[in-house]
């Protein structure tokens, strides 16, 4: 796979979990070029427009261009701010397409991220490593305010208020009939854990594994999630982990606006019952879910949200970890800073 063809998959993946920009001023060359999937010897400047994007790119073969000219001119253009041709200099543009103004997320101002050098510790799952947390927990910065739903959670009151138990919401999500996916599920998943967590983890919707033992979170991205909890010093069974989406969409495909509105008030439910102290976001649907925003994910990373009175964080899916584990890092500040939110929060009851 080609660098072009590493860019066009690496922003397919961005735009699955909501986001539109893809922000490179931050970033070195060295680093830009190593998140395309570059190595070694770079690619010679692409052809004049009007060339094919499946064209073939044909190297100078003039005695005079030094191999290293297209890394000069993108460094030369990098420096100068102008990232697009940058890129376009080593051979990763997408002729045709006009990208959008990048505009930098507001998030929480914290210290720059260590090098890979300094980075701590890490654990193993699978193919992916989770850092474990620095002695003496983390020195990051305040982070920003960000999305207010609601006032309180004595507030919501919602229309299943007769419902008195995690247990009765459970029998009613295994009997609801409002969606069509109760008819292609094998189980209901309401989700498990501790009733009276005070830290509440909601993700997206049920997967194979999921569906076939009425559990949440049991497979691979399941075990992945455990493991980031461990590495903040929560077990699994010390919190309480649900979706939005009670019975698993056909294929894992995304959930369905209709579907999403019959299972709301379920998820709304459960967090009346569990009266949570933190609320962890696992992905888009989860975040915007809750947070009533078309937000993409990047713009609501980092900030310190307001579900009815709950501070709510959102971070990615562990199902996209396990498919990019290039957003580690900022799962890792994610996740770090739920902690602390809960840390604070436990303290002063």
């Amino acid at each position: 796979m080609d660098a072009r063809d590493r860019l066009r998959q690496y922003l397919e993946q961005r735009k699955e979990l909501g986001e539109s920009e893809y922000v490179l001023d931050s970033l070195s060359v060295d680093d830009a070029l190593k998140s395309l999937g570059m190595r070694g010897e770079l690619p010679p400047a692409r052809p004049s427009s009007g060339t094919s994007y499946d064209a073939p790119v044909q190297r100078s073969s003039s005695p005079n261009a030094p191999p290293s000219a297209a890394r000069q001119e993108a460094e030369r253009l990098a420096q100068s701010g102008d990232w697009r041709e940058a890129l376009r200099a080593v051979g990763a543009d997408q002729p045709g397409s006009k990208p959008a103004t990048p505009v930098t997320p507001n998030v929480a101002a914290t210290p720059t991220p260590p090098s890979d050098a300094n980075e701590p510790p890490k654990e193993k799952v699978g193919r992916y490593e989770m850092p474990k947390p620095p002695v003496g927990g983390s020195t990051a910065g305040e982070p920003a305010k960000g999305l207010v739903v609601g006032s309180s959670m004595g507030d919501m009151m919602g229309p299943l208020a007769h419902l008195d138990s995690l247990d009765a919401v459970a029998k009613a999500i295994a009997a609801c009939k409002a969606c069509g996916l109760h008819s292609t599920a094998i189980n209901s998943v309401p989700g498990e854990g501790n009733p009276k967590a005070g830290f509440v983890c909601v993700g997206e919707a049920p997967g194979a594994s999921e569906d076939e033992s009425g559990l949440p979170f049991v497979g691979a991205a399941g075990q992945l999630l455990t493991k980031i909890l461990e590495a903040i010093q929560l077990k699994r069974e010390d919190v309480f982990i649900c979706n939005v989406l009670k019975h698993r969409p056909p294929g894992n495909r995304n959930p369905a606006l209709d579907e999403i509105t019959a299972c709301s008030p379920f998820l709304m439910r459960q967090l009346e019952l569990l009266q949570p102290k933190v609320i962890l976001a696992l992905g888009t649907f989860a975040a915007q879910t809750l947070l009533q925003t078309n937000t993409p994910m990047g713009k609501l990373r980092g900030q310190v949200h307001r579900f009815h009175g709950v501070p709510l964080i959102v971070t990615y899916h562990p199902a996209a970890l396990l498919r990019n584990p290039n957003w580690k890092r900022p799962t890792w500040e994610d996740v770090q800073l739920a902690r602390r939110i809960f840390d604070g929060v436990s303290g002063s009851v």
